[in-house]
Formats: C-alpha cells, sequence, structure tokens
C-alpha cells in the first residue's frame, strides 16, 4: 500500500480473504457496504469477521510493525499528554504512550500514514517509535486522558492559592479546594469508574513532597495510576470526604466513611474510606467491595473438597468458636460472609458486630462498633447476649476482653465466629493465650481455626508448563501479568481430643503444627502446591503469599 494513505475498507479484503482471516462470503458482504470516512475499515470488518484485536495484530504484522494492546496501567498519563495537544492527537488518531529522554512511542491505527511525524520529532526534540494499536482503543484513551488532564489543570488553577500561583503546599494557605468543582468531580468519577474497569479491589490517595500518587492494587499488588499536583490531590480528598460523610475540614486525625456508587454496568458497590494524617497530608485509602462477594459460593472461594468437609463439620456445631486468621486482605471476610449466609435460615437467629460493618446483608442482624460512644466488640457481644442469637460473629478479636466475652458467649450455647491476626492456623492457641485466656477455656470452646491467603490466579489464554509446573507468560489478555484474578488457599485445624491435650500454658506451636498435620490438616504451603499441580497457580507465586512450612517444605 503507498505510504500516507490512509486505510480503505475495499483493498483490505483480497489479502484479509488469503490470510483466511474473514471468508469470501463476509468480503462480499463487506464489499457491498458504502463507503464510510467516520469509522476505521477494521471496526468495519470486525463486526462481521474475527475480532478487532486480531485483526489489529494482522495490520501490525502486514505494516512491519510492532503490535501494542493499550494498558492504561502502563501508561504514565500526566507525562505523555503534554506531548501532543489533543486537537493534534485527535486529527491524526495517535496516541503518546512512553517517553524517555530519546524516543517518544505512538500509538496509531493508519501504520501508512506517517504525515505526522516528522513535525512531532522536531517539536519534541525526540525521534518517533510507532506502534499499531486497536482504533477503538486509541480513540477511547484520547478522549478519557484528554479530559482528565483538562479536569486537572482546571483544578489546579482554581485551588492555587491568591497570589501564590506556583504554592505547593495547600496546607499552608488560608483556601480550601472547592469539593463540588466540576473539575473535582469528574475527577472522582473517573477515579471511580476506571478502578472499577480495572478490577480493582483498593484505591490509594497518597501525599507526597511534590505530587499526590494515586495507586490502584488489583489482584493483591499495587500499580501506579496517575500523578496529581498536590492542591488537586488535595480537592479529590475532600470530595471523597464529603461524599462519605466525613469532616471535610478534620484533617488532624483519622477518620472513617462510606459511599455508595455504581460500577460501569450498573451494579451498586459500597466503598470503605479510611483517611490518615501523614507529613504531607491526608492519605485516602478506599476499600471496593463488590457485592456479588455475597453470592461466591465455597468452590468459587477455592475450597477443596477436604477443605468443605471440615469447614463445614465445624460450622455444623451449635456451640463453640471458630476462628479465621491472616493478613489483611487475605479474603477472610469473604469466608466469613459466604459462611453466614449460609448459616442464616430462617430457624436461627444470627447476629453480627463488625468494625465497621463489611457489607449490609438483610439476611443476618449487624451491630456497627462505635468507639464514641463506648459500643465496643465486648460491649456489643455483652447486648448480643441478652437478644437471643444462636450465631455470633465478631469482626476481629484484639484484646483480652473481647476475648473472654466470645469465650463466654461459646460457653452459654452459642456458636461464635471471629477473626484472629495470625500467620497461621496453630498459632491462633498462642495467641488467645497471648490475650490472656487460660489454657482450660481454649480447650472446652475452641473448635477449630482456618487460616488463609489468597494467591493469584494464572491467566487461562497464556500459561505455560515449565520445569516447576505451570508458568505465569502474560498476553494481552491478563495486561501481560500472567495472572488474572485470585483464589484462596486454606489451612483447617479442627480441635480434636489429641490436639487439645497439647494446649498447655506456654503451649508449643511446633508440636502443635506437627499433630493437626498428622490428623489430617494441610498446610497453606501444600494446599498451595495442590493449585500448582493443577495448573490454577504458580510455584513462584506460592512461595511468594504461603508462610514457609517447617514441617513439611516442597
Amino acid at each position: 500500500m503507498p505510504a500516507d494513505r490512509r486505510l480503505e475498507l475495499h483493498p483490505l479484503l483480497p489479502p484479509l480473504v488469503e490470510y483466511g482471516l474473514i471468508t469470501p462470503d463476509i468480503a462480499h458482504r463487506l464489499s457491498a457496504l458504502p463507503a464510510d470516512t467516520t469509522r476505521h475499515p477494521l471496526e468495519r470488518i470486525a463486526e462481521l469477521g474475527p475480532c478487532l484485536e486480531r485483526l489489529t495484530q494482522w495490520l501490525a504484522e502486514q505494516a512491519g510493525q510492532i503490535y501494542l494492546r493499550i494498558d492504561p496501567l502502563k501508561i504514565d498519563v500526566a507525562t505523555v499528554v503534554p506531548l501532543m495537544s489533543h486537537a493534534f492527537a485527535q486529527r491524526h488518531g495517535i496516541l503518546a504512550v512512553a517517553v524517555d529522554a530519546q524516543t517518544v512511542t505512538v500509538a496509531s491505527a493508519q501504520p501508512y500514514v506517517t504525515c505526522w511525524e516528522a513535525g512531532l520529532a522536531q517539536v519534541l526534540k525526540r525521534s518517533i517509535t510507532r506502534v499499531v494499536a486497536n482504533p477503538q482503543d486509541i480513540q477511547r484513551c484520547i478522549g478519557e486522558f484528554y479530559r482528565l488532564a483538562k479536569s486537572v489543570n482546571g483544578a489546579e488553577q482554581k485551588v492555587t492559592a491568591p497570589g501564590h500561583p506556583d504554592l505547593l503546599n495547600l496546607g499552608s494557605s488560608d483556601q480550601e479546594p472547592d469539593a463540588n468543582d466540576a473539575h473535582i468531580v469528574h475527577i472522582v468519577d473517573w477515579l471511580l469508574q476506571y478502578a472499577f474497569a480495572q478490577r480493582a479491589s483498593d484505591i490509594h490517595i497518597e501525599p507526597c513532597r511534590d505530587q499526590g500518587r494515586v495507586r490502584l492494587r488489583i489482584d493483591g499488588l499495587l500499580h501506579d495510576v496517575y500523578q496529581f499536583p498536590p492542591q488537586v490531590a488535595v480537592a479529590v480528598v475532600s470530595r471523597l470526604k464529603s461524599l462519605g460523610r466525613m469532616n471535610v475540614a478534620e484533617k488532624r486525625k483519622p477518620q472513617d466513611g462510606r459511599v455508595k456508587t455504581k460500577s460501569p454496568a450498573g451494579m451498586e458497590i459500597e466503598l470503605r474510606l479510611s483517611t490518615l494524617p501523614t507529613a504531607f497530608g491526608e492519605k485516602l485509602v478506599m476499600r471496593i467491595f463488590d457485592p456479588q462477594v455475597l453470592l461466591k459460593n465455597f468452590d468459587q472461594l477455592g475450597l477443596s473438597d477436604d477443605d468443605r468437609h471440615r469447614w463445614n463439620a465445624m460450622t455444623r456445631q451449635t456451640n463453640g468458636i471458630i476462628l479465621v486468621t491472616g493478613p489483611t486482605g487475605s479474603g477472610k471476610t469473604s469466608t466469613l460472609y459466604t459462611t453466614l449466609k449460609q448459616l442464616a435460615t430462617r430457624e436461627v437467629n444470627l447476629c453480627t458486630v463488625e468494625d465497621p460493618i463489611e457489607m449490609v446483608e438483610p439476611a443476618f442482624n449487624q451491630m456497627q462498633v462505635q468507639h464514641n460512644i463506648d459500643l465496643t466488640f465486648a460491649s456489643g457481644i455483652r447486648a448480643l447476649l441478652r437478644q437471643d442469637p444462636d450465631i455470633i460473629m465478631i469482626g476481629e478479636i484484639r484484646d483480652q476482653e473481647t476475648a473472654e466475652m466470645a469465650i463466654q458467649a461459646a460457653l452459654t450455647g452459642h456458636l461464635v465466629l471471629s477473626t484472629l491476626h495470625t500467620n497461621d492456623a496453630p498459632s491462633a492457641i498462642s495467641r488467645l493465650q497471648e490475650l490472656g485466656i487460660a489454657h482450660y477455656l481454649i480447650k472446652a470452646t475452641l473448635l477449630g481455626v482456618m487460616a488463609q491467603r489468597l494467591v493469584r490466579v494464572l491467566c487461562p489464554y497464556c500459561k505455560r508448563m515449565g520445569d516447576d509446573g505451570h508458568e505465569a507468560v502474560g498476553c494481552a489478555e491478563c495486561r501481560h501479568s500472567g495472572y488474572r484474578g485470585r483464589a484462596g488457599v486454606y489451612e483447617i485445624m479442627i480441635l480434636n481430643e489429641s490436639l487439645k491435650a497439647l494446649i498447655t500454658p506456654g503451649a508449643d506451636v511446633q508440636a502443635l503444627r506437627q499433630a493437626a498435620m498428622a490428623h489430617g490438616m494441610c498446610s497453606l504451603r501444600m494446599a498451595g502446591m495442590q493449585k500448582v499441580r493443577t495448573g490454577q497457580t504458580s510455584l513462584a507465586e506460592v512461595l511468594r503469599v504461603t508462610p514457609s512450612d517447617s514441617v513439611t517444605n516442597p
């Protein structure tokens, strides 16, 4: 095809038939279509033929250029957007996706159009590296990136203190950012919708010396997303605090709040907000709670058949304590809510005391801890015991008083579920003793402990078999991480008489672990290795997430 000629529909059809990407019948139907200069020809072909991504890959091969699937997480938007104007990008259908001291990488869906290259290289004083990308992705990102940049610039001008246009630290100014400014509203809306689209579980807005950084946690790992000017970051935090019904003027102490919004698909999603004062301003973290968590079953959580059998054996009991342990973000909430949903039949009174209520569920009664009026976990449990409960869920056992009330509830004929922060299941025994619970009370009430972690699941489109089992590769479907989604690995210790005999003052955790494994407990590391053998995750991921096992190292 001649240089500086835009792609047209009809000349593309014969080579696509020759390469087997479309059939002669589809080519005939496409050839009858009228000319349309408003849409890229590959978009029109994709409506009847293969997917647009495959067609774009073919085009890149024909043009001898690199194919790029645009991943916004891999683009430093704040850096690349100023390289060219919105009008220039829109007119030529191009998008800068990367830049360094010598080169600018530009994505285009018209590989044979070169009229813009020389001028851009001269203005930027850098060479141009071309890549071919999906025309729909290019147009969508041009719209999103430049709208965001416009809002950031507009917001920055409005929140800069009068007379101090270069002021970086808004905290030293008397001017408060307007949380309802249209630019700030757009930035917050973009941030939330973008996080939902990226399957993020948490959004972090972090003040630094020279900018405010935004990061998303996706499949357990944090990714840098954007860097706002510090004044804009303050305004964004203020907007979110306002939405969360928090005190916008109070910046000296931590606060908590909630926001309900909708995903791009129209699903209601709840966000839990938490602020923290830091050296450079307020840090805000939003945890995104997917309502689908309440609809998950144990298969979707990743429990094996043996795990489910052992877990159900404990939860079928009418009284006693069951503990779920693991670090923050290990899936304890999902496990507990899935279990409570299963237990909350019409025949039982199920009550929870939480700090905060993670997700509202009509099937059971939920109480919010409120320290400002002395409604603590312990006083909440005390109140619940007068409500004729059958099952009580305590959000977390974190002090002696709460642990003692949980013990009392179990001794008086209630089933108690709660969480504890320990590395593995046997360590829960020593943790309860550290909280001041006598060993004989632990033996009398504790039914069992389940420790858990979340491992990233290998992308089904690109995983491959290696020397140590399946390995992560990376492809367009998983944004080149090699993983897509997460699943739980579990270590379930049921307290039988043999294990109870080992619960003594200053119990030996290692002896408990060995005895538990002798009685059928599968360690976290072993549970992870089972998922490696079945091709669900990789050895590297299991070694990263699970604690080393001194009894059976793989």
